[in-house]
């Protein structure tokens, strides 16, 4: 398809690097065939530029109903700031400022003004400083969208590492792991990999809890008692899911042909080899929601912003990923 898209971008953390970020990929020629609308406050992004030494690329608009504005310059959908924003320096106060940027994109994305949501990082202690609950990206936008379940997916470096858990402490995560909740995490990975990815037939890896898998209950019960039940439950609806696998050989090159996706039972189990593969590249992927959302898989760096020192590999990606959901589920619709 050669369809034009539009895509919205979260600028993230006022103080981080996400602004610059979108500075850098705003410019002409970074992108092709995509018209890019940034969500942020227009003041705070002329001043970062003005920093970066980098023109402003943008055209300013207030509301969702100037998207339609054939423009060619990228757009920046203004969401003004409580208090002006420094590279490197925290503001609690403009957390809710920074989730309305979000929130704007968001609904623009659901009623199909945007086809793709792609977001730069947060930085989630200050909004909690503000007062406001926040664990991350994909949980808040799960709740904001209705969505019950989502799936944490990390693609790059050639693997897409799905999770059963996301951020949660270690001791929380055998409890948060049940047989109906590992079953749709299947269900939606098994269903976004075969309509936005396609995979005509995706054959997932799933990893154990436990060491070795648990050892037949020697090394933790889990296995036993949960995901055997679930991984026959997704067989039984035609989810071609092998395991539970030892998570210390999961990732063996002669494992892993022929495989879609691998699904780890919590956050550090499988993405650090995801990461040493493909660091500064990868990409997050929610799966299970309305709509497309991809988002950069570092933090906010507040040290880097501001300075002209970044890494955009990760953002490129990101997007580059967003516009091929995005023209997959367009092809399909």
């Amino acid at each position: 398809m050669t369809t034009k898209l539009r895509l919205g971008i979260s600028a993230g953390e006022p103080a981080g690097i996400g602004p610059d970020l979108c500075l850098w990929l705003a410019q002409p020629g970074r992108v092709a065939g995509i018209d890019l609308v940034v969500a942020a406050d227009a003041e705070m992004m002329r001043d970062r530029a003005r920093l970066l030494g980098l023109p402003y690329p943008f055209f300013d608009i207030s509301t969702a109903n100037d998207l339609p504005l054939q423009e060619h310059r990228p757009l920046l959908w203004h969401h003004p700031l409580v208090h002006p924003a420094q590279a490197g320096i925290l503001e609690p106060r403009n957390s809710q400022a920074v989730l309305n940027a979000l929130d704007s994109l968001t609904d623009a994305c659901q009623q199909g003004r945007l086809q793709a949501l792609v977001t730069a990082p947060l930085q989630k202690s200050v909004i909690v400083d503000g007062g406001i609950p926040f664990t991350g990206h994909t949980e808040y936008l799960a709740q904001r969208l209705g969505v019950s379940q989502v799936v944490m997916m990390l693609v790059g470096g050639g693997l897409r590492v799905a999770l059963a858990t996301t951020h949660l402490p270690l001791s929380e995560v055998s409890r948060a792991i049940t047989r109906k909740n590992l079953l749709t995490t299947l269900k939606i990975l098994h269903h976004d990999l075969t309509t936005r990815f396609g995979c005509k037939h995706p054959r997932i890896l799933v990893a154990g809890l436990n060491p070795h898998a648990g050892e037949n209950g020697h090394l933790g019960t889990e296995e036993l008692t949960t995901l055997i039940p679930a991984l026959e439950d997704a067989r039984a609806l035609g989810i071609d899911a092998l395991g539970p696998l030892p998570a210390d050989t999961l990732f063996l090159p002669q494992r892993l042909e022929g495989c879609d996706a691998v699904l780890a039972m919590y956050h550090d189990q499988g993405l650090p080899v995801l990461k040493m593969k493909s660091f500064g590249s990868g990409v997050n992927v929610t799966l299970g929601l309305p709509i497309i959302r991809t988002s950069v898989d570092h933090g906010t760096a507040l040290d880097r912003a501001g300075s002209g020192h970044m890494e955009t590999g990760s953002m490129v990606a990101a997007v580059e990923l967003a516009a091929q959901l995005a023209r997959s589920s367009l092809a399909a619709s």
